[in-house]
């Protein structure tokens, strides 16, 4: 069972420095999933419903997405996709001060 992936994709921040990117209804689900049950509302229930649905190829993905993304909104929990993009360049183009020695032969 295929899932689609989104048109585009979503940037959500899971903590103060950490920002996921969900591509997918599964990405979402996943997402949704992790969300503690005291904060499950409505529009959380619609989110989860929509992503189940573009899933099982009830409804597009684009549908699921659209739903995901008001429920990001309603949470303020969305990124800017342009700095989330900038962001995660620069940490794969070994922007990170990480240095690797080389091992001397002898």
């Amino acid at each position: 069972m295929s899932s689609g992936t989104f048109s585009s994709p979503l940037f959500v921040r899971r903590a103060a420095y950490i920002v996921q990117e969900i591509a997918s209804p599964a990405d979402a689900i996943d997402f949704l999933n992790e969300r503690p049950e005291d904060r499950r509302d409505r529009i959380y229930e619609a989110a989860l419903r929509a992503c189940f649905d573009a899933y099982k190829r009830r409804i597009p993905p684009s549908a699921a997405r659209y739903t995901f993304f008001r429920f990001g909104e309603q949470v303020a929990i969305l990124e800017d996709a342009t700095c989330a993009m900038q962001w995660l360049a620069a940490c794969m183009s070994g922007g990170g001060k990480r240095k690797y020695r080389r091992r001397s032969r002898m």
